[in-house]
C-alpha cells in the first residue's frame, strides 16, 4: 500500500502509563508498543508521527452531551462520582472504571481521530492511522463496553461538518459497533459495514440487520477464521464500496478476533487479518484507520504494527523482529493465563506461525 504517500501516525505519551486498573481486560499496554515497534523497524519517522493533545469539552460535544462530558471531567478530577451520575452515565459501572486518566486518555484518542478526519477532508493526507481509536461502543450520554468516548462517531461528525457526504464506516472488530450504528444507520450519506462474532456482546447487529436502513451486518460463528473474514470483506463489502463510491473510509480494525485473544471466540491469524485490511484499503480511497478491541498485548502490538507496515508498503508477515523490537515485546506484562507461557514467535516475528512452520523460526 505504498500508494498512500501522505501517511500519518497519530499518538501520545499518555498511553504509556495509562491503564484501566487491576483485573480489567484493558490493564495492558497496547498503543505505545505499536509506536515503538514501528520506529524500531524503520517504518515510522518523526515527519509521519503526530503527537496529539486531548480534545476539549467543546470538541467532544460534536457527539457527546455536555452533562456526560462534565461527568467524565469530574470523575478524573475527583477520582469518584456521585451515585446519581454514576448510574445515569454508567461511569464506574459495567466494567467502565474510574481511573486516573478517565477523561484525558479517551479524549486524546478521540482528538487523534478528529484531527485525522479533518486532514482527510481537507486533502492534507491520503491515510491516517490512529491505533488508540476505535472505541465504537460509546453512547452520547453514557459509557459503554469499556468505551468512554466514541471516536469513530466524532470522526464521522467532523467529516460531515466538512462537507464530505459519502462516508463508508467499516468495522472488523469481534464486537458489533452499537454506538456508531445507533447514531448513524439512518443517514443516507453513510454506509456502515460490520463483521463480528454472532451472539457476542453487545448482541446487536444480527445477520442481515440493516438497522436504520444504511447498515450491513455480517456475523461469524465461534471458531470462524481467516477464510470467512476475507470472504465477507472481498465478496460482499468491496462490491458495496464500489457501488457507493465513498469519498472517505473509516476502518475500525479491532483485532480481538485473533485466535489468541481472550475476548472472542473467533480464530483469525494476523496474516488473514492483514489480508482483509489490505483488501478493504485496496481502492485507494482516503482512509482513517483505527484500532479497537485487542486484549492480548503481544498479538495486539504485532497486529497493529503490521497494519502500519502494510500502509508503508511492507509485507509484515515476513518480518523477523530486530533485537530492540523483540525486547519491547518481552518486556510486556499480561496477567491472563494465556500469558503465562507465551510462544516464542510472539517475540521474534511479526506474523503468526503457519501450521507447517516451527514456532520461533
Amino acid at each position: 500500500m505504498e500508494r498512500f504517500t501522505r501517511r500519518y501516525f497519530m499518538g501520545s505519551d499518555i498511553f504509556r502509563g495509562s491503564v484501566y486498573g487491576a483485573g480489567h481486560p484493558l490493564n495492558i499496554a497496547r498503543v505505545w508498543p505499536v509506536i515503538d515497534i514501528c520506529f524500531e523497524l524503520g517504518w515510522l519517522s518523526d515527519s509521519m508521527y503526530r503527537h496529539v493533545e486531548p480534545a476539549t469539552a467543546a470538541q467532544l460535544a460534536m457527539f457527546h452531551t455536555s452533562d456526560y462530558i462534565s461527568a467524565l471531567i469530574d470523575a478524573e478530577h475527583d477520582q469518584s462520582l456521585d451515585a446519581a451520575r454514576m448510574e445515569r452515565h454508567r461511569i464506574g459501572k459495567d466494567n467502565n472504571p474510574i481511573f486516573p486518566q478517565i477523561y484525558a486518555r479517551p479524549a486524546t484518542a478521540a482528538h487523534a481521530s478528529m484531527i485525522g478526519a479533518e486532514m482527510l477532508a481537507q486533502g492534507q493526507a491520503d491515510i491516517v492511522y490512529n491505533p488508540a481509536g476505535g472505541t465504537h461502543h460509546g453512547m452520547p450520554d453514557r459509557a459503554n463496553g469499556f468505551c468512554f468516548v466514541n471516536d469513530p462517531a466524532l470522526a464521522i461528525a467532523v467529516l460531515l461538518e466538512a462537507g464530505i457526504d459519502k462516508i463508508a464506516y467499516i468495522d472488523i472488530d469481534a464486537h458489533h459497533p452499537d454506538g456508531v450504528e445507533a447514531h448513524f444507520s439512518d443517514d443516507e450519506r453513510i454506509r456502515l459495514f460490520s463483521v463480528h462474532e454472532e451472539n457476542r456482546w453487545p448482541r446487536t447487529g444480527a445477520q442481515g440487520d440493516i438497522a436504520g436502513g444504511f447498515a450491513e451486518n455480517f456475523t461469524l460463528p465461534r471458531g470462524a477464521g481467516d477464510a470467512e473474514l476475507i470472504k465477507i470483506c472481498t465478496e460482499y463489502i468491496l462490491p458495496s464500496l464500489d457501488s457507493f463510491q465513498p469519498q472517505v473510509i473509516i476502518l475500525q480494525a479491532g483485532c480481538d478476533g485473533l485466535a489468541d485473544d481472550p475476548q472472542s471466540g473467533l480464530c483469525y491469524s494476523n496474516l488473514g487479518y492483514w489480508q482483509a485490511v489490505s483488501a478493504l484499503l485496496s481502492r485507494n480511497i482516503p482512509a482513517l484507520v483505527l484500532g479497537g478491541g485487542g486484549y492480548n498485548p503481544y498479538t495486539t502490538a504485532r497486529a497493529w504494527a503490521g497494519i502500519w507496515g502494510l500502509i508503508c508498503g511492507h509485507e509484515p508477515g515476513s518480518i523477523l523482529l530486530p533485537p530492540a523490537a523483540e525486547h519491547i515485546l518481552r518486556c510486556l506484562e499480561w496477567q491472563h493465563r494465556r500469558g503465562r507461557t507465551p510462544p516464542e514467535h510472539w517475540f521474534v516475528r511479526l506474523g503468526d506461525v503457519r501450521s507447517n512452520e516451527a514456532a520461533g523460526t
